[in-house]
């Protein structure tokens, strides 16, 4: 199965529009000399505006692109990713996330719905059972967002905050930018004031890194994540029930019917969870297994083999047969909550002007396991005082 960095390299933008102004027999020479290619070829990033939020926060647009045709933007609202674009096996370049062409759709359309398309998930990504938790002995209240538990940090979680950006730089081999949000003691109902920054980085190598560090003055509990929703055909292209899963996982978190985990670490094996080989999406997507009725399909936390909290270790492939794109995930994180956009209903139009519906994107939220506070033998989400959250997840795409 497909998997890697680019062995079939299209011609880069950049070129295409230089072969347009010289013709064909100018632009061939400077491929072959590399004159144009070694002035082009570091990646880039760049900043404009993008209008403002409904109480006039102004919001700024990052566009981060490569010489092989990659072009990831995010927004400063939310740490949303707006787009990424990659070529499939032509050469021919798509945006392969769910997302909006304004802001309003990010701020007043689709904030309604609580769907996340593409943001930065905080404080704590994924439930909390009744919105409860406790540190040191002293019990928090987050408020009930998808009742009766409280998901992807309340009311006003970080997909709904305009970050700082804190720095941009294009480097010769990556180009980065970095967001930063304070969030105030009491933010949502979490303890402690906390700092947090991600950092995007686009690498010659076809790959989008996501760094996250965060410190408190303060004993909190935190779980960041990136919520995008992908399609490897294309955005707004139907659904992506035919693409090829394999996930890096031997366990999984079984879940009540509210999606809040019973403390088990179950195995996958002989359930229609079991992703340790390449296997289509739609093969057991209408099972009737308990743990997908609940969900209404696939949302449910993986426990990654390999230890957490160093390098980032292989998570998941996925490969889409007909564009010939695959995406290789990675990530220090310990879980992978894979989510196959079950509550997509129609209500919302993206990019292409097209609704998108159940199954017609697949999330990839790196994190740590749902509940985790109110299971001690989960991995720790609690951050204290001179400790610092710190954790990568990486996108690499390819084409053949």
């Amino acid at each position: 199965m497909p998997s890697g960095s680019f062995r079939k390299r299209p011609v880069p933008m950049f070129l295409r529009t230089q072969a347009r102004r010289l013709g064909g027999i100018a632009i061939a020479a400077a491929i072959v000399s590399g004159t144009m290619a070694s002035a082009e070829a570091a990646p880039h990033v760049a900043v404009q505006p993008w209008g403002s939020t409904p109480d006039g926060q102004k919001v700024q647009l990052v566009t981060m692109t490569n010489d092989h045709g990659v072009v990831v933007r995010l927004i400063t609202y939310g740490g949303i990713i707006q787009s990424v674009e990659t070529p499939d096996r032509s050469g021919h370049v798509q945006d392969i996330v769910l997302g909006f062409g304004d802001l309003k759709g990010y701020t007043v359309d689709s904030a309604k719905g609580g769907l996340f398309f593409g943001a930065m998930i905080g404080r704590y990504a994924n439930r909390l059972a009744g919105g409860n938790f406790t540190v040191d002995g002293k019990s928090y209240h987050v408020a009930v967002t998808a009742p009766p538990n409280a998901l992807h940090g309340g009311k006003q979680g970080f997909d709904k905050k305009v970050w700082k950006l804190s720095g941009v730089r294009s480097g010769a081999h990556d180009a980065t930018a970095t967001l930063t949000l304070v969030s105030p003691d009491g933010d949502q109902g979490f303890p402690g004031t906390l700092t947090a920054r991600v950092t995007y980085a686009l690498n010659d190598n076809d790959a989008l890194s996501l760094h996250y560090h965060a410190t408190t003055d303060a004993p909190t509990v935190l779980n960041l994540t990136n919520h995008s929703y992908w399609n490897l055909n294309g955005e707004g292209s139907g659904s992506i029930a035919e693409e090829i899963l394999q996930i890096n996982a031997d366990h999984y978190t079984p879940t009540d019917s509210t999606s809040i985990p019973t403390g088990e670490i179950a195995p996958v094996a002989g359930t229609p969870l079991d992703f340790t080989k390449p296997t289509m999406i739609n093969d057991r997507l209408r099972s009737n297994f308990l743990q997908m009725m609940y969900a209404r399909g696939y949302d449910q936390n993986w426990v990654l083999n390999g230890p957490s909290g160093g390098k980032p270790r292989p998570a998941a492939h996925i490969y889409d047969p007909r564009s010939g794109r695959s995406m290789d995930i990675s990530t220090s994180q310990p879980g992978l909550q894979v989510y196959t956009a079950n509550s997509l209903d129609g209500g919302y139009a993206g990019i292409s002007g097209r609704a998108y519906r159940q199954t017609d994107a697949i999330a990839f939220e790196a994190e740590h396991y749902p509940d985790s506070p109110n299971h001690p033998a989960f991995p720790t989400t609690e951050l204290r005082p001179g400790q610092s959250f710190d954790y990568t997840t990486v996108f690499a795409f390819s084409n053949r």
